[in-house]
């Protein structure tokens, strides 16, 4: 009887482990979810993209309404984020001084291109976008959504960073997070292994990457990694639409680029969230 005691406990201290866990899992791809849908979403739509019934999802909404990070546009309507989720997120960066060290760089760069510049950071196995400056003062401002997970197969930030591994890492990497589209994307994406490979061995070899309508149509970016100590753990880009931002000009804005990169890499030590990543990369490597 004892046995069996020990064994019902055992299974259901599983049980709760597993529940929570997918609980977790699943509130977290919810609040995503919502992430890209900011003018909100319905129930049904909501637990359609988190595999849930459609109860199990309202109980969820329901909590998450409850906390604070999500409410009900209108009375029985759709669901969207509120801004706590946002403001969570601007408190981290702040207290990691991240922004305020790479800001000065960042303006730098953009007066000089007269184009967007960004800069991402290594999140685990991910790249997010977390400071930008606005070069362009007239005509077509390039300036799409931040903190959003980079996707590495087609974007002038992903192929810089890939660049910085071997080709099964890399192609490790762009496996675990799929090929983009080019219906999502721009028409150049690449969609095969040897596609990639190709812009992310121009990359290697360059010391940056660039792309021209592979993350959107008409849209042109470049891209290199911030180094460490032979570990990435950032990356700087520069985007425009490709009338401004041409090959030839590219080539020119390089060598900015780069030093850019260089010079976010020695003031890495005076932000807590550049020095984690940089832990972390090299402790992964080894």
């Amino acid at each position: 009887m004892e046995k069996l005691s020990n064994m019902e406990n055992t299974y259901h201290n599983g049980y709760h482990r597993w529940t929570m866990t997918t609980q977790i899992e699943r509130g977290l791809a919810l609040l995503e979810h919502l992430a890209s849908h900011p003018e909100g979403a319905a129930l049904s739509d909501i637990a359609a993209a988190i595999a849930m019934p459609l109860s199990a999802t309202h109980r969820l909404l329901s909590e998450l309404v409850k906390s604070g990070y999500v409410r009900q546009l209108r009375d029985q309507g759709d669901y969207g984020l509120t801004i706590k989720l946002v403001a969570l997120g601007l408190s981290y960066l702040g207290t990691s001084g991240v922004v305020d060290v790479a800001q000065p760089s960042l303006d730098r760069l953009a007066l000089e291109s007269a184009e967007l510049v960004r800069l991402a950071i290594i999140d685990g196995e991910d790249l997010v976008f977390v400071a930008k400056a606005q070069g362009a003062t007239r005509g077509l401002r390039y300036d799409p959504d931040m903190g959003l997970s980079v996707r590495l197969s087609c974007s002038a930030a992903g192929h810089a960073w890939l660049s910085t591994f071997d080709d099964d890492e890399a192609l490790r990497l762009v496996a675990r997070q799929g090929f983009g589209s080019p219906s999502a994307y721009g028409p150049k994406a690449p969609t095969t292994v040897k596609a990639l490979l190709a812009f992310v061995h121009a990359a290697r070899k360059r010391g940056y990457a660039t792309i021209s309508e592979v993350f959107a149509p008409a849209m042109s970016a470049m891209a290199a990694p911030v180094v460490v100590r032979g570990v990435a753990i950032g990356v700087v880009t520069i985007a425009g639409p490709t009338v401004r931002l041409d090959e030839v000009r590219m080539k020119r804005l390089s060598g900015a680029l780069i030093e850019t990169a260089r010079e976010l890499a020695g003031l890495s030590t005076a932000s807590s969230l550049f020095r984690r990543k940089e832990s972390a990369r090299g402790a992964a490597q080894r």
